[in-house]
């Protein structure tokens, strides 16, 4: 086994390559190439080792995109479990069955792995001040490790109808925009505004490779707990961030030698926004107009995300690859396989996590995923309670030159917005 003991950690030098067009770049944050094209970082996987240690983020960190394990100044982070669903199995008629329930992390997401890879990337490349958007569970997470990290602060920009989703307490190194009558894309596209208009660094979600990186530890952490080699990945998706990160993970996996086969992807929408199930099915590579769902709706809050223009290519292209699928699911599918999990396998989760289910349930009921494969579904996380958050937050409303604070006697607002942010 390819285990050494972990007395040191010794730093490593990583490299960045393009995904288009194969450049080389140094380590840096810098998520997009000149080409335009997604950087990737890439491992000697020749010298690559686990560490023998129970904190994920230390076993992995020779898989983790940071050269120095100090920058990892989040709490350890132990594996969540990764349980055999047998009630659950036998009645989708899939007896190896695994569910990973990352609501066991501590803002009850899997994207607390992300603020944590994410952030130690960022301060290893010299980032101090940022700016991101989010459906609430990836700013939540943030905002919780961010506290682990006295230099750095971030600006948040949220849409109103996911405000209840974000959920942390008044801290100085957080600043809060809130964007009236908005969808994600707009605030994603208003954070990209903000800092280029300040000079500040665009954290660019899907395309931060901290974020991808961050998400594969589920699966990394999966492939040691399941007995079995796991012949499907199973995840509801917006970006599909973690299932990118996750093949990702498996390749370096395989090239270690730790598993033997790659997993097939299986990548599930809802209904009412299933924007990369629409082209994907029609057979096309792109995003097109018809695609796009310019008001979405659907229960599962967390992967309300209606135009994955820039990320649909790089996410179908790894699907075809693994011989997997796109699929999407009903709101009463989605509630039934909740109430299944529930009472089957005694687990708690949000409605975007059911939707993965479901996505299952449906696919082996198509006889796209047989009863002699091993599954592995990734259960993102549990409902919160609507957030009581008492950080102060500043409104944004659109206008005919773009957004402007909403509240002339919101003096703080305008103060950051027109003026300059504190670095």
């Amino acid at each position: 086994m390819n285990v050494a003991p972990l007395l040191t950690v010794p730093a490593k030098t990583l490299r960045h390559r393009c995904a288009r067009c194969r450049q080389e770049l140094p380590h840096s944050f810098q998520p997009l190439c000149p080409c335009g094209g997604m950087m990737e970082v890439e491992y000697d996987l020749a010298k690559t080792v686990l560490y023998d240690s129970p904190n994920s983020l230390e076993r992995f960190f020779g898989l983790l995109p940071v050269e120095d394990l100090a920058h990892v100044q989040s709490p350890p982070s132990t594996p969540t479990p990764c349980g055999h669903a047998r009630k659950l199995g036998e009645r989708l008629g899939l007896p190896w069955l695994f569910l990973k329930h990352e609501a066991a992390l501590p803002t009850g997401t899997t994207k607390d792995r992300m603020a944590y890879v994410s952030l130690a990337f960022l301060h290893e490349c010299g980032v101090r001040v940022f700016c991101t958007s989010s459906t609430g569970n990836s700013s939540t997470s943030y905002a919780h490790a961010i506290a682990h990290y006295p230099d750095m602060r971030m600006y948040v920009f949220t849409a109103e109808d996911f405000q209840g989703r974000v959920d942390y307490g008044a801290t100085d190194r957080v600043t809060s925009f809130l964007l009236r009558n908005a969808t994600f894309v707009d605030a994603f596209d208003c954070a990209a505004t903000f800092a280029g208009r300040h000079q500040l660094v665009s954290e660019r979600g899907f395309f931060n490779p901290g974020r991808r990186e961050g998400l594969k530890l589920a699966f990394l952490e999966a492939a040691e707990q399941v007995p079995r080699p796991i012949d499907w990945y199973v995840q509801a998706v917006s970006s599909a961030m973690g299932v990118h990160g996750t093949y990702k993970g498996a390749k370096e996996l395989l090239g270690m030698r730790r598993i033997s086969r790659l997993p097939r992807l299986l990548c599930v929408q809802q209904a009412g926004c299933s924007p990369m199930v629409t082209a994907y099915k029609s057979g096309s590579e792109v995003i097109r107009p018809e695609h796009i769902v310019h008001h979405p709706t659907g229960i599962a809050q967390a992967i309300l995300r209606g135009d994955p223009s820039r990320v649909y290519p790089y996410v179908r292209q790894i699907v075809i690859e693994s011989q997997g699928d796109f699929t999407a699911v009903t709101e009463a599918e989605i509630r039934e396989a909740r109430r299944l999990v529930e009472e089957l396998e005694g687990l708690s989760l949000c409605f975007s996590a059911a939707a993965a289910v479901a996505g299952l349930a449906r696919s082996a009921q198509a006889g796209t995923v047989s009863r002699e494969e091993t599954v592995m579904v990734n259960l993102t996380g549990s409902d919160r309670p609507p957030s009581q958050s008492s950080a102060p937050v500043h409104w944004l409303r659109a206008s005919p030159t773009g957004w402007i604070p909403e509240d002339a006697q919101d003096s703080v607002g305008q103060a950051l917005w027109n003026g300059t942010p504190a670095s």
